[in-house]
């Protein structure tokens, strides 16, 4: 029997967004009752939303022209589906503090620890239960990330991606541009704002899908990222 496991974040107006990046809007553009010729109905039952965002809205992923100016043409329409597409395991490291770095000890003594090894083509999730312990208090900003040396680390293994439930891949102000810019180097990516990761933790490997927006010259897009455990 499948089984699917939900990986990502509610989309709606009001929801954190990384610092200047656009706020969510969202409007009902057109009502059944409008439709319907029935413009005096007290009742409007939406048919279609309006939405305003930016592609990095939620749970999403980053393209490699993204990461440094020098990868401009690399967007997200023309990264291969394949690298959303993977084999996938869960890395707790939910002993991290808030801003605490995450070297490449700590993955290192995960993988011993939950007996699994990172594979070429892997998207290795990293689980910090930041999300349950900060999102929507005055810490949801500060969360744990990895650094330059660890993401140079992850490259060095070929995988497809890694992903992380905080709002950037490494600390903000410390390793994250520095995490950006390895990532365009080495071509791979990241996935932001990961939920449900805790769901992961001593299940070995799943198939782990999490398929972009086809935006032409995308810099990013919200994705449904999804683990798949086939029992």
């Amino acid at each position: 029997m499948t089984e699917i496991i939900d990986l990502s974040q509610d989309i709606y107006e009001g929801m954190p967004v990384y610092k200047d990046l656009p706020q969510v809007k969202m409007s009902v553009h057109n009502t059944h009752e409008d439709w319907d010729g029935d413009f005096d109905s007290k009742t409007k039952t939406p048919a279609v939303h309006k939405l305003e965002l930016g592609e990095h809205t939620g749970t999403h992923v980053d393209a490699l022209n993204h990461m440094a100016k020098q990868y401009k043409g690399q967007s997200i329409d023309t990264m291969p589906l394949s690298m959303f597409y993977t084999e996938g395991i869960c890395l707790d490291l939910s002993h991290k503090s808030f801003k605490e770095l995450i070297e490449i000890s700590d993955l290192e003594t995960a993988c011993k620890k939950q007996g699994v090894s990172i594979k070429k083509n892997d998207t290795v999730l990293i689980y910090t239960d930041h999300y349950r312990k900060a999102f929507g208090t005055e810490n949801w900003s500060k969360g744990p990330g990895i650094s330059a040396e660890a993401a140079r680390w992850l490259g060095n293994q070929k995988i497809a991606a890694f992903g992380v439930e905080t709002m950037s891949p490494g600390v903000s102000g410390i390793s994250n541009k520095e995490v950006h810019h390895i990532c365009g180097e080495l071509g791979f990516t990241h996935y932001e704002n990961m939920v449900n990761l805790y769901k992961l933790i001593g299940r070995k490997r799943f198939r782990f899908i999490a398929l972009p927006l086809k935006i032409k010259g995308g810099t990013g897009s919200p994705v449904r990222a999804v683990a798949v455990f086939e029992n």
